[in-house]
């Protein structure tokens, strides 16, 4: 696949969602262009107008809402597609990880020209990186190699190897309430919850997706339910404590679902987009009242 990306900053008002609109010199639609695909943004966590995409070409790109042309700098060492990019979140630090199809990660801080290190030892492309919410320097990644890996910035070797599926994993987030838990999704169709104390199976599997998981992500206001989407164009909740975890399942695209997320600011509030080039705002059933 080739062809130009775009970052849209979206806002949701009566009309729908729409690009965000803000007066600088005048109105301006926050809609910015770069030269290969765009396939990860992150926003900053200590400036609510920069955001970091990375893209096709290797690179990584910094944009600030507040300046009508960009990007502001632009970081080019991957080799390869870089294809996931995510803003530290622990207090104290400012730092930026990306993972790419060259199968290194990079850490990066924003107000530096270049890498401070470089992350090797997957043996195959790296779709996913995300920073530990609770434990400062620390990341996971998710990888072609079926392995999900633990890292600490202030060492340059891996701290941790789980061979997490028996096929390509996509996609790896953190519990917002629990420092050693961490959920995969794979090609495989499965998720599986890993206990970092205790690596040699899972703590829960989830069935029920019939193509690659393509994301997923744990609830922001609830310790066991999490969120993923997948190429079977559905996205499913999951309460993972449950008998019967499987909460719902969403179909309201007709194409590949391909990004997800879930609001820090609106309790249950959901975002995902697909290949069908929509993106949907919504709250889901099963969190509409109280869990």
């Amino acid at each position: 696949m080739a062809g130009c990306g775009t970052l849209a900053v979206l806002e949701q008002n009566e009309a729908g969602i729409v690009l965000l609109r803000r007066q600088i010199s005048s109105f301006f639609k926050f809609s910015f262009d770069w030269n290969d695909g765009l396939f990860d943004v992150t926003w900053s966590e200590n400036n609510e107008n920069v955001l970091i995409t990375c893209s096709g070409d290797g690179s990584l790109q910094i944009w600030d809402m507040a300046k009508t042309k960009g990007p502001l700098q632009v970081y080019k060492e991957h080799t390869l597609e870089a294809y996931s990019v995510d803003w530290s979140q622990t207090r104290g630090e400012q730092l930026v990880v990306s993972g790419s199809w060259d199968q290194t990660a990079k850490l990066w801080d924003p107000a530096v020209g270049k890498s401070l290190c470089t992350f090797k030892g997957h043996e195959g492309v790296i779709y996913s990186t995300i920073w530990s919410p609770h434990i400062p320097g620390c990341f996971a990644s998710a990888s072609g190699d079926q392995t999900l890996r633990i890292w600490d910035v202030k060492t340059p070797g891996v701290k941790l190897v789980i061979p997490a599926h028996q096929a390509e994993v996509l996609s790896c987030d953190w519990c917002k309430y629990d420092e050693n838990l961490l959920v995969t999704g794979a090609v495989d169709c499965s998720l599986k919850g890993w206990d970092l104390r205790n690596i040699r199976q899972p703590v829960f599997v989830l069935l029920g997706h019939t193509y690659a998981i393509r994301r997923v992500k744990f609830s922001p206001f609830h310790a066991t339910i999490l969120a993923s989407c997948s190429y079977d164009f559905t996205v499913r909740f999951w309460d993972f404590s449950k008998p019967n975890p499987l909460l719902e399942t969403v179909e309201h695209h007709t194409e590949f679902t391909c990004g997800l997320d879930l609001s820090l600011h609106k309790r249950g509030q959901v975002v995902d987009c697909a290949w069908d080039e929509l993106v949907k705002i919504y709250t889901p059933s099963c969190l509409a009242a109280p869990v």
